[in-house]
């Protein structure tokens, strides 16, 4: 442990540290970018719904004015007018509500993609340590936050300034004009300033989450020895792989040994090569390679062929074929029967036999 806390994290996380830091609530997200498209896009709402908005709001007022003694008689504490009135208002801002759920969860889910995480919300005491706050409030993180909020505040300033500045000159028309003039003068000077403020927002936005994909790919980096960790608990270490692929090779070895005493003659090169062939015309259409191999695997099916009486028949060119052209369990192809056969043919004239 000691040794990994001086390595550098210099290498890129793996698939499974980004898993695992997704698990924990940790990933490169911008609250700027959230602002800044929920900025524009509700403003945008509001401006394109505001006339049916106005109208029907128009129309509620119109109601409650002109029957005002009516509702006096019947409710002298309007308590139906206001609950009424509560309720149609809610009723009108359904659409802005559901564009500003749909703009919030959508612009989440391009950033992070969807994933819940209980993690992230999980009761941490840590976090309620006076001095770990104190750490928190004063490390270059929060510097770092505080200078970005100070120029994102000038900068917004700035155009906020100037953009009105911009309309100075309308504003000593706006006395003369009706109270429907006057609104939508305001309403239009309120999109051109929204949409600007929301233009600068968004550039800083893409900025910051920029900047938070950096912050973020640093603080999830790995060191050579975490890297090699992982590669231990997700594949296995070398060395038990080794040992798994040797019991495997040895497993095999000993069934292949198992099948030999049952072949009818075993080819041989004849000390590097021995192929164990057997012939069933009841259950194959060709002889069948029952087992194969090379030096100490090669002397052992010799050994089990003199121990069983198999035939051991030298043939260097038949025996090297066979090796790297078939594989255990696999017949003979067409391009050797010739061979084959006649040395079958001359092992069942041994046996006293007929070849079928």
């Amino acid at each position: 442990m000691g040794q990994e806390s001086f390595q550098e994290r210099t290498e890129r996380a793996t698939p499974r540290r980004r898993a695992k830091a997704r698990e924990e609530g940790k990933v490169s997200k911008s609250n700027e970018l959230n602002a800044a498209v929920l900025l524009i896009l509700g403003f945008t709402t509001i401006y394109l719904l505001g006339p049916t908005l106005s109208r029907q709001a128009m129309q509620i007022m119109s109601h409650s004015l002109c029957n005002a003694p009516a509702i006096a008689a019947s409710d002298p504490t309007f308590l139906s007018v206001f609950t009424d009135g509560m309720l149609r208002f809610f009723t009108l801002m359904i659409p802005l509500f559901v564009v500003v759920v749909i703009v919030a969860i959508g612009i989440n889910v391009a950033q992070v993609g969807f994933k819940i995480s209980s993690k992230s919300i999980e009761l941490k005491f840590d976090k309620l340590n006076p001095l770990q706050g104190l750490k928190r409030l004063f490390s270059t993180k929060s510097l770092a936050q505080l200078i970005k909020d100070t120029l994102k505040l000038i900068i917004i300033g700035f155009v906020a300034y100037k953009t009105i500045q911009g309309e100075f000159d309308s504003f000593f028309l706006l006395p003369d004009q009706t109270v429907a003039q006057l609104a939508i003068s305001m309403g239009l000077l309120s999109l051109k300033l929204t949409l600007k403020l929301g233009g600068i927002i968004l550039v800083i936005a893409i900025l910051d989450y920029m900047y938070q994909k950096y912050e973020f790919e640093k603080s999830i980096r790995m060191t050579h020895q975490e890297i090699k960790e992982e590669y231990k608990d997700t594949e296995g270490s070398p060395q038990i792989k080794s040992r798994v692929r040797q019991l495997q090779r040895e497993m095999s070895q000993r069934r292949m040994m198992g099948e030999v005493p049952s072949a009818d003659v075993v080819i041989t090169n004849p000390t590097h090569i021995a192929v164990a062939l057997k012939y069933d015309p009841d259950s194959a259409a060709a002889p069948f390679v029952l087992a194969k191999g090379e030096r100490l695997v090669a002397l052992k099916i010799k050994e089990i062929a003199i121990e069983n009486d198999i035939p051991i028949y030298e043939d260097k060119p038949l025996a090297r074929a066979l090796f790297k052209m078939c594989d255990v369990g696999q017949s003979v192809p067409m391009q050797l029967y010739r061979a084959v056969a006649e040395v079958l043919a001359y092992v069942y004239r041994l046996k006293g036999k007929a070849l079928s």
